[in-house]
């Protein structure tokens, strides 16, 4: 009789074994909320560009390093004036690219058989705001919305500013010119994989010192001045 109820202990202990081992395999899955590192942002504090030769100053934030950029898709850029502004603690960069309204410029021309050629051309206005919408829109393929706005500040400064959506290499773009001399275009990047739900709190900090960037911008060699 001992013996019988040893069996029956054992073989319920194995059928509640059995259950739970069933229960768990059925069980939806529930899966862990993806999460990402903590950001800790600087403090914000900013200092004035104002290199002499440069035909322009702004003032940018003082955790930024002002770069030199000596090369452009690997040729040198047209003139002395393109930099980088760059986010070491933030691994971002904001590319600043000058052009001069009616200068001469280095191009890549598409020839029939599919190949580039470098062509040399006019830098006209018109044919730079070309570029700049063209060059945002080629983040169409993987962008769910692009919107552009109007930049005019009080120290008369003009431009569009460009905002992308989605995981663009780029989600922030404009241009600044005052139509008859000067042309500046700016793109942030970051040195990661594009993840616009990871830096979107780097890039909503950013916004403010691109604003400021640009509410600060001045032409050093317009006409009358």
């Amino acid at each position: 009789m001992q013996l019988s109820k040893k069996i029956s202990l054992s073989y319920f202990l194995f059928l509640i074994s059995c259950s739970l081992f069933l229960f768990s395999c059925n069980s939806p899955y529930v899966s862990k909320r993806k999460a990402y590192y903590k950001i800790d942002l600087p403090a914000r504090k900013y200092v004035k560009f104002d290199r002499p030769g440069y035909p322009y100053s702004f003032e940018y934030p003082a955790y930024a390093n002002i770069i030199q950029d000596t090369t452009y898709f690997d040729a040198s850029p047209e003139n002395p004036y393109w930099i980088n502004i760059d986010f070491p603690t933030l691994n971002g960069r904001v590319f600043l690219s000058y052009k001069i309204i009616g200068g001469k410029a280095d191009y890549k021309v598409k020839g029939a058989d599919g190949k580039y050629k470098d062509s040399i051309g006019i830098n006209t206005f018109d044919n730079m705001v070309n570029d700049a919408f063209n060059l945002t829109n080629k983040n169409n393929v993987i962008s769910n919305s692009i919107k552009d706005s109007l930049i005019y500040t009080a120290n008369g400064i003009n431009g569009i500013f460009f905002k992308v959506g989605g995981n663009a290499a780029t989600a922030k773009q404009f241009f600044l010119s005052d139509t008859t001399k000067n042309f500046i275009r700016g793109a942030l990047y970051f040195d990661t994989t594009p993840n616009a739900d990871s830096l979107q709190p780097v890039e909503d900090f950013l916004q403010v010192d691109l604003d400021h960037l640009i509410n600060t911008f001045q032409w050093k060699n317009t006409a009358g001045k």
